[in-house]
Formats: C-alpha cells, sequence, structure tokens
C-alpha cells in the first residue's frame, strides 16, 4: 500500500455526514470495509465541537501519530490502472485513463493560490481573534526591494487594532470561525486537497465538479489524504450550486475557479455568492481570444475587444478585472485586485469583492478605450467617465475625448480602438509584500517558492498607476535599427541605456512581470520616441531604404525636441534582477504548454504528442531518415502493382534512383 507522512488529525473531527457523502459517491467494493471502520469512529464522537479555545485549536495536536498512519494507509486502495501523483503535501489517486484533467505544469498557479489564501485568512482571522501558525514560518519580515545594499528588513507584525487571540489554528485543523472555501470546478481535487493539508483557518472546503466520475475520485482523494472532516465533494453544475449559495449568511468567503478556456460562464454566480470581502481567484487559459487573435469573441465573452500588441498580457489581465467589476456593479458590488499575474499560456487574477452603492458610482472613471496606433504602435487611454471633488462634494460627468486626432502625430497612421479595460491599479502592493515576505521567510513550504518570489519582486517594482507597456525591440524594430542594451540585451558590463535615458528625462520607469523586455514608464510617446531618435543618430539605418510611407521614414523626418543621455544610472537596474531571482517562467518539461481535456466518458485518448506531430509543425523538424518517411503503403501497393510488399514507402521509387547512380 502506497502511503507517505501527512498532517495527522483525530478522528474526533470527522463527521457522519462526510461519512454519507462519501459513501453515495463511491460504491465500489472498497467502501464496504471503508464503512465499517467509519461505523466505528461514530462510537468515539462524544459531543459536538465547541467554540475555539486555546485547549480546543489545540486539540488535534495531541492525535497519535502511529494512528493516524493506519488510517491514512488502509482508508483507501488502488484500483487497477490507478497512479498517484505527489503535489505539495497531497498524494492524488489519478486513473491512468483521460477521465478527468490534470495538468502538472499549473503547480505554481496551486502553489501561489495556497499562498495567498493563507495571507487572505491570517488578514481575515486576526480580526476575529484567531491566530494562523503555519509551520516553517519565521518572525515576520518585510523584504526591501528598492534598498541598494539588498539587505533585509526585519519588521514585527502589525496587530491592526484587533484583540488578543484566544486561539491558534494550522492547517489541516477546522476552525468554527474559519474561511467557507469553494472550488467550482475541481476535477480530481488537488487544489482543494493541498487547501485542506496546507492553508490554515479553513472551516468547510466544497470540492465540486460536474462530472460524477471526477466528484467521485475527489472523495476518494479526501479520504486518501484524511482531510474528509475538511472537504466535501459535490456533483453540481457550478453556477447553479453558486447561485442557490447567494444569501448572505451562505455565501463562500473563498471561490476558487480554474476552468478549460474561459470562465465567463461562472462570473455572474461568482460575484454574487462571495461574502461580503470575500476573495474571488479566477484563472483564464483562452489567451488567443484575450490576446487580440479574435477581438469580436473577446468582446461577446467579456464586453472588452482585444487588440493584437505587444502589451497584450497586461491587457488580458484588465480585460478580466473589467468584466468583474462590469458584472459586481450590477448588483451594486465592486472589486478590489490584490494580485493579477500573466504567465504564459494563461493569468491568474485575486480580487476582492464589496458592497457599496456610493463606490459603485466609481465604477465609470476606472474603466478606459484604448487608442492604438497601427504604424509606430503608440498607445493612449481615455477614460470613460470622469470624477471631480470639490470638497464634500463628488460630481460624476461623461468624459471628454478622444486624445488623438484621426491620424497619429508621430508616423501618420490612423488608430485601433479597444477596450473598454481596468485602468485602475491591478495589484494591492501591501498584499502583496505580505504574500512575498511569507513565502520568502519559509521557501521550504512550496516547490515554485523561488519561482513566486521572483514574480512578487517584480510585481512590487512595477508602477501601479502606469497601465500597459513598450517593449524595447518593438521600438527598434520600428525604426530599423539596432536594439538598445536592455537587461537580456546587455553585453558583459553593459547596462539599461533605454531605461537610464528615461531616467535622466525626469520620468518614472519599470519593467513588467508579464513580459521579458518590457518597459513601464510614464513618458508620453513623444518623449519615448525623441529618446529612439538619439539612439539612431549613434546607430544610424540607411534612410534611403525606408520608405516614404513607413513609420519610420515619418518619425525619424523630425529632430529630436531634446538631447537624451545615455549614460548609466545605478537606479536603473532593477533589485529583482540584482538579487538573480527566477522572474520568468522556465520550461519544467518538453511540450509543457496546455493540455488535451478530458474527455467525457472517459477512456484513454491518443497522446497528444502523436497528435502534434501527425497534424502540426510539418514544415519543422523534418524527417531526414528515409525509413520514417511513411507507416502506410502508396498508391502502387493498393493496386498490387508494388514489388516492395510491406516494406513499401513512398520514398523507394527515390531510393532506388539514388542506388543506381552510386552503383
Amino acid at each position: 500500500m502506497l502511503g507517505r507522512p501527512f498532517l495527522l488529525f483525530s478522528c474526533r473531527l470527522y463527521s457522519p455526514c462526510t461519512r454519507s457523502v462519501r459513501l453515495d459517491l463511491w460504491s465500489f467494493g472498497c467502501a464496504v470495509a471503508t464503512s465499517r471502520r467509519l461505523s466505528s469512529m461514530e462510537d468515539e464522537v462524544t459531543t459536538a465541537n465547541p467554540p475555539p479555545t486555546s485547549a480546543a485549536c489545540s486539540a488535534a495536536d495531541t492525535s497519535s501519530d502511529a494512528a493516524g498512519t493506519q488510517e491514512k494507509t488502509t482508508a483507501v486502495e488502488l484500483l487497477s490502472g490507478e497512479t498517484v501523483v505527489r503535489e505539495g503535501k497531497a498524494a492524488i489517486l489519478f486513473p491512468s485513463a483521460n477521465e478527468v484533467f490534470y495538468n502538472p505544469v499549473q503547480e505554481f498557479n496551486r502553489d501561489l493560490t495556497c499562498a495567498v489564501i493563507t495571507e487572505f485568512a491570517r488578514d481575515l482571522l486576526t480580526q476575529r481573534g484567531v491566530k494562523v501558525v503555519v509551520p516553517g514560518d519565521k518572525e515576520r519580515v518585510v523584504v526591501s526591494l528598492s534598498d541598494d545594499n539588498n539587505e533585509v528588513d526585519v519588521q514585527p507584525e502589525q496587530d491592526n487594532g484587533a484583540a488578543e487571540p484566544l486561539c491558534s489554528v494550522t492547517a489541516g485543523e477546522k476552525c468554527e470561525q474559519g474561511l467557507r472555501v469553494l472550488e467550482g470546478l475541481a476535477a480530481s481535487g488537488l487544489r482543494s486537497v493541498r487547501f485542506a493539508l496546507e492553508v490554515p483557518g479553513l472551516h468547510s472546503i466544497t470540492a465540486n465538479d460536474f462530472s460524477s466520475k471526477a466528484a467521485a475520485l475527489i472523495a476518494r482523494n479526501a479520504q486518501y489524504n484524511g482531510v474528509g472532516h475538511l472537504l466535501q465533494a459535490s456533483c453540481r453544475d457550478a453556477s447553479m450550486l453558486m447561485y442557490e449559495m447567494r444569501k448572505k449568511k451562505d455565501r463562500y468567503d473563498v471561490i476558487d475557479l480554474d476552468p478549460y478556456g474561459s470562465p465567463v460562464t461562472f462570473l455572474d454566480a461568482a460575484v454574487q455568492s462571495v461574502s461580503e470581502g470575500g476573495l474571488l481567484c479566477i484563472t483564464c487559459t483562452d489567451m488567443a481570444v484575450m490576446a487580440g487573435n479574435s477581438g469580436e469573441t473577446c468582446y461577446s465573452k467579456y464586453g472588452s475587444i482585444s487588440i493584437k500588441a505587444k502589451y497584450c498580457h497586461e491587457m488580458a489581465l484588465r480585460i478580466i478585472l473589467h468584466s468583474l467589476d462590469q458584472r459586481a456593479a450590477v448588483y451594486q458590488r465592486y472589486i478590489q485586485p490584490l494580485l493579477s499575474v500573466s504567465v504564459d499560456f494563461y493569468i491568474r487574477v485575486f480580487v476582492r469583492v464589496f458592497t457599496g452603492q456610493a463606490t459603485v458610482k466609481n465604477s465609470a472613471s476606472k474603466q478606459a478605450l484604448l487608442y492604438n496606433c497601427i504604424g509606430c504602435g503608440s498607445f493612449h487611454l481615455q477614460r470613460m467617465g470622469r470624477k471631480t471633488i470639490n470638497g464634500k462634494n463628488v460630481k460624476y460627468s461623461a468624459a471628454t475625448g478622444p486624445p488623438v486626432g484621426p491620424e497619429c502625430q508621430h508616423c501618420g497612421h490612423r488608430h485601433q480602438l479597444g477596450g473598454p479595460i481596468w485602468a485602475e491599479p491591478i495589484h494591492d502592493l501591501r498584499f502583496v509584500q505580505k504574500v512575498l515576505s511569507a513565502v520568502s521567510g519559509n521557501p521550504s513550504r512550496f516547490g515554485t517558492s523561488k519561482r513566486i518570489e521572483g514574480v512578487l519582486s517584480m510585481v512590487t517594482e512595477e508602477l501601479e498607476d502606469v497601465p500597459l507597456y513598450y517593449t524595447i525591440d518593438n521600438l527598434s524594430s520600428t525604426l530599423h535599427c539596432n536594439t538598445p542594451p536592455l537587461l537580456q540585451f546587455r553585453r558583459k558590463g553593459g547596462s539599461p541605456v533605454c531605461r537610464s535615458a528615461l531616467l535622466h528625462a525626469g520620468h518614472r520607469v519599470s519593467m513588467s512581470h508579464a513580459c521579458k523586455n518590457a518597459i513601464k514608464t510614464d513618458a508620453p510617446p513623444a518623449a519615448i520616441w525623441d529618446i529612439m531618435r538619439c539612439w539612431e543618430k549613434t546607430n544610424p539605418v540607411k534612410r534611403e531604404k525606408l520608405s516614404p510611407t513607413s513609420p519610420a521614414f515619418k518619425i525619424l523626418s523630425c529632430e529630436p525636441s531634446f538631447e537624451a543621455c545615455f549614460r548609466v544610472r545605478e537606479d536603473a537596474n532593477p533589485q529583482s534582477r540584482k538579487r538573480h531571482l527566477t522572474r520568468f517562467q522556465e520550461n519544467p518539461q518538453a511540450f509543457w504548454g496546455p493540455k488535451a481535456r478530458a474527455k467525457a466518458g472517459g477512456g484513454i485518448s491518443m497522446d497528444l504528442q502523436d497528435k502534434r506531430k501527425k497534424c502540426q509543425n510539418k514544415r519543422k523538424g523534418q524527417i531526414t531518415d528515409s525509413s520514417q518517411l511513411k507507416n502506410f503503403p502508396c498508391k502502387k501497393f493498393k493496386k498490387g502493382t508494388c514489388d516492395h510488399g510491406d516494406q513499401c514507402c513512398y520514398a523507394h521509387e527515390e531510393m532506388e534512383t539514388s542506388e543506381d547512380k552510386t552503383e
């Protein structure tokens, strides 16, 4: 029997209702032995759990390790074809057939979610007099990324006026005042099991999936990991389940939605069924739609037109935030983004939802239309509403515009109109700093701690009030000139020249976690092109080869309004790079991109990589070995006139010709 050490719990924490859910969802032969064991547990359940006290919260710590290990290893037996997938502290039973979706590359997503929910629970439960304890946590530190000496400043936790904690809770314990969590699309239940084992301060977890096979697997995984007292499996439509929990007393504190594709069909129910100040964790994997490949589809789903531009990954974040805010405003609610991350083929946003009719009126002024030049790539934002404050009086009115003329003033081309998008900050830097401090102070907690630390460090360095960004390679490509040495383009001993030039010109500048060579700056497009004109003078292009209608010809025909200084500044190099943090995705394995959707009826499907080789990339990686050129007979073979028999291949005539030539 496969087994490994896990957090151990007292049998008193199990309840008969949990047992009935498990037995209803899984009725195989192993359920007989399980029911006998669980029925014996009922004799040990004497009284209901009392309100949380110091003694009650520490009761689970006194459980016997030997008894817990025996329960863990004898409760569930592996069925034929099942394998055990281990991630974090969870061990998941997973069928070999493609019946339930699982993507190992999303470990970063799950690790980051556990870290965010832990800090969210810490903030919320501190106000309720409950202290959250994470094993391995040291004294809370704040990682300073602005100091040149790279020292870490140790700061004590702030109580924020909270009362003295009545008790403390650790992961795996059921907290009566804890958070109620819903994972709407749980698949194998890996994420929910990890919540139960790694996130302290939880009252209950509902792991839901519309597939009956997935729901049965969730129940078995909860039993296998010994978290049945916290985790309940559900086989419902996710939207209907959330709609039924719209009453204030029934709402969830945390809702996690990680669908295969777009989450748009679940957003309306999610913003209604999350509690006041609750947390929404949303994943979008339809990046092709949100990154500009299909603007009309993006509008039909999210109410915003996407544009194919270099800043498409950050624009995707702002599109989903706009969609969430619009849906919340219908019910007099508004969102507060805590963290928004764009990672390769998906995006992940964490937002809190509040209720307030007065604050909802600010919604129009938080959205903006986007004007993007199709020639040089310059962009401008146009707020959809205007908010005027005069003392205690607040006036809302329509915005005036547009901010651009019929043609771009830099290259003479026309503009694309995109959006509306979220134009406010997409991160709460105070909250991000808490998550960063917790992860960096306990790096052994997650398998992707180094990457989480790198990404969150870049998030804290971003200019929070500057939407979107430019890329230095696209600016150079527009002018057909050499690229200035910026970060990955720098030579040994080189420096971020373009960032220094913007700083010397009096503008703020930062990088972006969404793109390696991005430049976020409050400088207007005119200042950016002036700097590029100065750079072109030291790296001239052949202007006689430029078309008179090209953006480069129009931009270079004007002289810069000021002389850019490319002398290197010390503050141009970000602290995250000086500390050699892992800031961007490293390929965890070959062909690690989006996986195939689980088959509705189960069964073993064609290997994804074999399908890619058959249907895609026919001009890339061509087969040079003639023996591998075909695996089916030629036309002569079908007619019965081929002399090669089973060894027939399309190349055999060419092979005969080449053999004749060699003879």
